[in-house]
């Protein structure tokens, strides 16, 4: 498989563990992409959910997916600093038709000053019922989430100083 090209647009397709499509993204611009990383960026793009809705996202953003790890970052640029996004989620695939996940739920909301909320944990497990998550999936989204947690109170990866910012002027330079 390989990855996106830098300076390419590509959709990003969030799908569901029972394979339905849960979102997506419709505009991102490749900043770096390769068999393990992909890094994008967007602003006021266009998201359509799974059952119709539509809405745009407000302000430019980083996204992070690396096909080793089972969760996603997104680095969202406000006036009062980065805040962070992240998705426990499948590592990423890329094909010619975008660039997919599977999004098991989980998700951590970290705030300028890197302190961070666990988010939608009744939603995680109603679904893992509903869609009977495997134990081994359930373990390793589990032990993914202590890794990004990690990385967060490390400030590693995209969670390190300059990173956003680096990336978001870079994004810049193709507009």
């Amino acid at each position: 498989m390989a990855g996106p090209k830098a300076g390419s647009k590509i959709k990003i397709y969030s799908y569901k563990h029972n394979g339905q499509l849960h979102r997506v993204w419709e505009n991102s611009l490749v900043l770096k992409g390769t068999e393990s990383i992909v890094i994008a960026a967007n602003d006021k793009t266009g998201v359509i959910e799974s059952d119709g809705r539509t809405w745009v996202t407000r302000e430019p953003a980083i996204c992070y997916f690396h096909s080793s790890f089972w969760f996603n970052i997104i680095g969202m640029l406000r006036t009062d600093g980065i805040y962070y996004y992240c998705n426990i989620g499948s590592p990423f695939v890329y094909d010619a038709e975008a660039l997919k996940y599977i999004d098991y739920d989980l998700d951590v909301k970290v705030y300028p000053d890197m302190t961070f909320d666990i988010l939608d944990e009744d939603e995680y497990e109603e679904h893992k019922a509903q869609m009977n998550y495997p134990v081994i999936i359930d373990r390793i989204l589990h032990k993914n989430l202590d890794y990004l947690l990690h990385w967060i109170r490390q400030r590693q990866g995209p969670f390190s100083p300059d990173f956003i910012d680096g990336w978001y002027e870079r994004y810049l330079t193709y507009r």
